[in-house]
């Protein structure tokens, strides 16, 4: 695993770093770590003019906007939709003018959401990947910007899983088909070298 180079213009994708997921067990990496990586990271990318998002995941009170579809999931939970909110942003994260906040309805951070447009108005060409689930919305998001042509970089002690194995897989086998892995200290030496 290696990054090798951030363009001119790279924004920081942060992935549903909020209440909910902050209270799950989490493997590999601790959420306390997790959650200081990204805001190292955000606080660079700020420093650097570099767009910061914040992607939530939430659907309305009534659970009307949440994914339709089959699933077991849904079919153990009598195949109601329900609403889903996972809760505010990590305190460290919030409060900085100017930052992106994306609120999703699915895994992903771009179906259903202004997430490319608002990248594509500021002339982005590639994002820097963190957050929770690795596996689910990380990787979700990450296979969505590849199909729309971004340069997709991953912070990937920066990111963690409620499944450990879910994480190596996303890591190890999936993450280098769709762009580069890394760690927030090689991003933070490329940002800082720019």
């Amino acid at each position: 695993m290696a990054v090798t180079v951030l363009d001119d213009r790279t924004a920081l994708v942060l992935i549903d770093l909020q209440a909910g997921t902050l209270a799950a067990p989490t493997k590999p990496h601790p959420v306390a770590d997790v959650v200081a990586r990204a805001a190292e990271l955000a606080d660079a990318f700020r420093a650097a003019g570099a767009p910061v998002v914040l992607v939530r995941m939430a659907t309305s009170p009534d659970g009307a906007d949440a994914t339709p579809g089959r699933s077991e999931a849904a079919r153990l939970a009598g195949g109601r939709s329900r609403p889903y909110d996972l809760g505010p942003v990590a305190e460290p994260l919030t409060g900085h003018d100017g930052d992106i906040l994306v609120t999703k309805r699915t895994w992903g951070a771009f179906h259903g959401t202004d997430l490319d447009l608002r990248l594509r108005r500021r002339g982005v060409t590639q994002i820097v990947l963190a957050g929770i689930a690795t596996s689910l919305g990380v990787e979700s998001t990450a296979r969505a910007a590849h199909e729309h042509g971004y340069h997709v970089t991953f912070a990937v002690d920066a990111m963690t899983d409620i499944d450990e194995d879910a994480h190596r897989h996303s890591v190890s086998y999936l993450f280098p088909l769709l762009g580069e892995p890394g760690t927030a200290k090689e991003i933070l030496d490329l940002l800082a070298a720019r």
